[in-house]
């Protein structure tokens, strides 16, 4: 049963959550609420057997939660007002209901009110990732690299900045789109990310966030049609989903790039991603998510790992740091350039993220100083490497990976 409320969790967080937003205007009581009717679930559930439609179940129970607590706390007319419109909203979410934004969904309203200008980039992001995809503060906190409590500020601060400036949970008009388009990609291209590399956890590949990740690129193409960076994160998604069902073997073991069944990759994906870069970048607008997108490409176009053109990622990589400067970005470019260059190359370019010390906690910094050493035969100072990244890795399926590369190195 706890298996079976665990898979409703993550498939039905986003949606329970988005859906007591709207109704009741409160973020916390809307999270309190849903914590509640997945609380109950366990339950119930084990008693009754798990329901035909989990979402629906679940969206009731914490609406009915949240009725019970604005009727006991409805102390003035506003509460008493709110508590009538809940009781109102009967059944679950619907999908054909919609706003005067014209958008039928939820979720998607939830990004744009998240990611409104009002609040910083890096709380929109936060806040989204915490209400529609229901990561916990330390996975958020890992993900920026940032310790738990400056998140758990950031969000505290977030929710209280949409109440006291009462940012509308809806989706802005056309002539408002714009200013949000940064915030909200940033939202669905983390999401995805999450999705796809999990931060913790048993496993490395959480598909339902993938699959709403492409959800929301694919709504988000269809608002906004003519923007060159909406179709190049789709793209960039589909392209990534191509891979997926790779990057795992049948015990869940993680399988690197270059070993992966590339028969096995999803061919309709990947031309249809490409499609969508090839339109993008004849809009004349070249941006951060279009440049990653032709970096997919280059891994999926080539029918062997050894054909992977390493140089021309290497230059992109060069290219997408003008628009995103961050260590992780210089980090991936090292590995092309050692791919391309040399390991030595690509060694000189990890030392010196190393000595700057912006990605002292981040794994995957001393794995890749451990891999290009196992590549040029220096297995004991590889093992050395590996060690570090252990301390490091929270996720479960990345730590055997690591620990079978030290036992390698160890044993050479």
């Amino acid at each position: 049963m706890e298996a079976a409320v665990a898979a409703a969790f993550r498939e039905e967080w986003g949606q329970v959550v988005a859906t007591l937003i709207r109704v009741t205007g409160d973020w916390d009581l809307a999270e309190e609420c849903a914590q509640d009717a997945f609380a109950q679930a366990l339950d119930r559930w084990r008693r009754d057997g798990v329901p035909r439609r989990p979402g629906a179940w679940l969206t009731t129970t914490a609406r009915n939660r949240a009725l019970d607590v604005l009727r006991r706390e409805a102390v003035g007319a506003q509460k008493l007002r709110e508590a009538a419109v809940l009781a109102r909203d009967e059944g679950p979410y619907d999908p054909d209901d919609e706003d005067d934004s014209g958008v039928r969904d939820d979720r998607l309203r939830l990004i744009f009110t998240c990611c409104h200008p009002a609040l910083p980039i890096e709380a929109r992001v936060a806040l989204t990732l915490r209400t529609l995809a229901g990561l916990t503060t330390p996975e958020i906190a890992r993900a920026f690299l940032v310790p738990e409590a400056t998140m758990a500020q950031r969000l505290v601060r977030a929710k209280r900045k949409i109440r006291n400036a009462g940012i509308p949970y809806r989706v802005p008009p056309a002539h408002l789109l714009p200013e949000r388009t940064t915030g909200v990609l940033g939202v669905v291209y983390l999401l995805f990310n999450e999705g796809y590399a999990a931060t913790s956890g048993a496993d490395l590949v959480r598909t339902n966030l993938c699959a709403e990740a492409i959800r929301l690129a694919r709504v988000l193409a269809r608002l906004m049609p003519d923007e060159p960076e909406v179709l190049g994160l789709l793209a960039l998604l589909v392209l990534h989903d191509a891979r997926r069902d790779t990057r795992v073997d049948a015990a869940g073991e993680l399988v690197t790039l270059e070993d992966q069944d590339r028969t096995a990759w999803d061919r309709a994906a990947i031309d249809e991603g490409a499609a969508l870069l090839e339109t993008a970048l004849r809009r004349g607008r070249v941006g951060p998510y279009q440049i990653q997108a032709a970096i997919a490409a280059c891994h999926t176009t080539a029918a062997t790992a050894e054909e992977t053109d390493w140089a021309d990622i290497a230059a992109l990589y060069g290219e997408l740091a003008r628009f995103v400067p961050s260590a992780v970005v210089r980090l991936n470019r090292a590995v092309a350039v050692g791919m391309s260059e040399g390991e030595e190359a690509g060694l000189a370019l990890v030392e010196e993220l190393e000595q700057e010390g912006d990605l002292s906690g981040y794994h995957l910094l001393p794995a890749t100083r451990a891999d290009l050493l196992r590549r040029m035969g220096r297995a004991h100072e590889a093992a050395e490497g590996y060690a570090r990244a252990l301390e490091l890795v929270e996720n479960d399926a990345e730590r055997r990976f690591l620990e079978k590369r030290l036992a390698e190195c160890r044993s050479a």
